[in-house]
């Protein structure tokens, strides 16, 4: 199953240097989500070939302009394109209205069914959830209430090893086999030992996306031991004022957070429009997290089982 990950935009509040506002564009198996989804959205979609009829979700980190301004463009134009699907939106209080009131005074109306799903600020939540996957919620630290998201595969079965499998194995063995479970008599005696004909299963991936944040520490109490954290790097070290006084992160943020809740991989972005180079941004973050990238867009990241 995919897990891959493309990046749609990568600047903050302002456009600049050919970088557009955040976005994020996540496959997981059959399963499209959108993250965040800045002006400029909708023309990074068609620039990258994205399957924008197979969106099934679509996750809003807060209500700063840069996060959000695009989606209203997204949501019509796929009700022109004939969508009859419902489209799912999660995001902060006041989102349904922004909206529901553009709808209103434009005299439009949507073909398809709109669902929205208010989201918490305050505390780790389980917003979203089927047979493959959870997505959770957790509170990030920002001038307006802001949520970060945690997708992460549910623990994967054993692999059975099809070859040594006896000839008239009964089906409903296989899945105690895949549970991890030893085949036995009605006395309870091991016919089959588990670990002889299953294998480990895959790994479960996850991916933590960090939105809009100043320095906060304590996020290793909503995940740890991740594959990839997308986590803010407005500014360089040297802001690190700034960054404090606007509820932002540095590239030393960025890096020691990665360090702390164990990430395997750590992707950084939401950059300045003061600032025309992301190169620097990588070589500073790497002094304190080694295995760090650019949100460059267009870039897709694969996270492998």
């Amino acid at each position: 199953m995919s897990f891959k990950l493309l990046i749609l935009g990568s600047n903050s509040s302002l456009p600049a240097y050919g970088r557009h506002h955040t976005s994020q564009w996540l496959t997981i198996g059959r399963s499209h989500f959108m993250i965040d989804c800045g002006e400029g959205t909708q023309y990074q979609l068609l620039k990258y070939k994205t399957p924008v009829a197979k969106l099934n979700r679509v996750f809003i980190s807060h209500l700063h302009g840069d996060h959000y301004l695009g989606l209203m463009g997204i949501i019509y134009s796929l009700h022109l394109s004939g969508r009859t699907s419902e489209l799912t939106i999660y995001g902060p209080r006041g989102l349904d209205e922004i909206i529901t009131t553009q709808l209103k005074y434009s005299g439009s109306t949507i073909n398809y069914p709109l669902t929205f799903v208010e989201v918490s600020a305050e505390s780790k939540t389980l917003i979203y959830e089927n047979e493959e996957l959870t997505v959770h919620a957790f509170p990030l630290l920002h001038r307006i209430p802001c949520t970060g998201f945690l997708f992460a595969e549910k623990p994967k079965p054993r692999r059975i090893k099809g070859a040594l499998i006896p000839k008239d194995f009964p089906i409903e063995n296989f899945e105690k086999l895949k549970k991890g479970e030893d085949i036995t008599d009605a006395d309870g005696k091991v016919i089959f030992a588990n670990k002889h004909l299953t294998l480990p299963p895959k790994h479960a991936r996850s991916y933590a996306f960090c939105s809009d944040t100043g320095w906060f520490p304590t996020i290793s109490e909503y995940f740890h031991s991740i594959d990839l954290i997308y986590h803010e790097t407005t500014f360089l070290e040297e802001k690190e004022k700034w960054a404090r006084q606007t509820f932002h992160s540095t590239t030393k943020d960025a890096g020691l957070i990665a360090k702390q809740v164990k990430a395997k991989q750590l992707l950084i972005g939401h950059f300045s429009a003061r600032y025309k180079s992301i190169e620097p941004f990588v070589e500073e973050t790497k002094q304190y997290f080694k295995n760090s990238m650019a949100a460059e867009e267009g870039k897709i990241f694969t996270i492998k089982d």
